[in-house]
């Protein structure tokens, strides 16, 4: 099966990574991903974007790009579009208007429940297998829209939770992967790692050269630099981590934790304008509304400053949030990589 794909995110790419293992020798993939799992046609590098006024000088190459995807689609048997749904909507409209029996498959939905309810009907009409990863999003579309809650992908990928509450004397700091992410926080992690007496260890996205760590971190001698941010979380007593999908990971893993984020005052003006929710993180988001209350702190923009960081250390229930974050776990269920494999596979058009 010739299959092409438009994973344009890293975190995209992990669960495409674990679909693919699902798959086997069944596809072969073009299109666009990670260059580890095969020939993509453009380097993952040049679609990175930071906010919405970084994607709007961009917006000439994406129009190009989207082209040229559509252009595959002709010899390919199935699309599969995983995420960034800011490209991989207007993507797939395209295709269906070119190709109009063509079989879309959208892995990690549009959170159009969230901020744009309007394009539940074009998702509808446009998509010919809805791949849910959040188990209330399904009961925002109509009763015969092709949508299914196929499972969540961190719950093929992670590996470890912790069993106890039992203290390690490990507090994690989790700055983020984007360059503005880590130089608005680093500071402020520094200041509050300062004020407690503990093992500190700051997860650094394996890729980064030792050149780009003191660009973006600066003196970490304070902390103990990891690249495995599982095994870590689950060691730790504690971990404040920008927010992002780590997030969700750490609520999966049930260590508790502050989410923190600092954006640009543009792209937050613009967000808080288009974007009606009342938390930034997923597990929160989650956990609101299966139970009607949050599950973890949150510190957004002015809010994120070293008194209060490190008042959600010393104040935090951990018992609290250590068995929530096992009924969220519950809630999930199970992994997602299977069921969609499965979509792949058997999904006629």
């Amino acid at each position: 099966m010739k299959l092409l794909v438009s994973a344009l995110e890293h975190s995209a790419n992990v669960h495409l990574r674990y679909l693919i293992k699902e798959l086997e020798n069944d596809v072969e993939l073009s299109g666009i991903f990670d260059a580890s799992l095969g020939d993509s046609i453009v380097d993952l590098r040049s679609t990175a974007i930071m906010g919405f006024v970084d994607a709007l000088t961009k917006l000439p190459f994406f129009f190009r790009l989207k082209d040229e995807m559509v252009e595959l689609a002709q010899n390919a048997d199935k699309v599969l579009l995983i995420d960034s749904s800011g490209f991989n909507l207007p993507l797939a409209k395209a295709i269906r208007k070119r190709y109009p029996t063509k079989e879309i498959i959208y892995y990690i939905l549009p959170q159009a429940w969230a901020w744009k309810k309007k394009r539940i009907p074009v998702l509808e009409k446009t998509i010919t297998k809805l791949c849910s990863i959040l188990p209330f999003e399904p009961s925002y579309y109509s009763p015969l829209a092709p949508i299914e809650y196929v499972g969540h992908p961190l719950l093929d990928e992670i590996t470890v939770q912790k069993s106890s509450l039992e203290p390690t004397g490990i507090i994690t700091f989790m700055p983020g992967s984007r360059p503005g992410e880590i130089k608005k926080l680093m500071g402020i992690f520094k200041e509050v790692r300062a004020r407690i007496e503990c093992t500190a260890m700051l997860v650094i996205p394996s890729h980064f050269t030792l050149e780009k760590i003191e660009e973006l971190y600066g003196d970490t001698a304070n902390f103990t630099i990891t690249h495995d941010a599982h095994t870590t979380l689950a060691q730790s007593d504690f971990a404040f981590i920008c927010s992002g999908t780590a997030t969700l990971e750490a609520c999966l893993i049930k260590t508790p934790f502050a989410l923190v984020y600092i954006a640009k005052k543009l792209d937050y003006i613009i967000g808080c304008a288009l974007i009606k929710l009342e938390f930034a993180g997923l597990g929160n988001l989650l956990f609101m509304h299966q139970y009607g209350k949050p599950l973890h702190p949150e510190f957004i923009q002015n809010d994120v400053t070293v008194e209060n960081l490190y008042n959600s250390y010393i104040q935090m229930d951990r018992e609290k949030f250590f068995n929530d974050a096992g009924a969220l776990r519950a809630l999930l269920q199970h992994g997602s990589a299977a069921r969609v494999s499965k979509i792949i596979k058997e999904t006629n058009a």
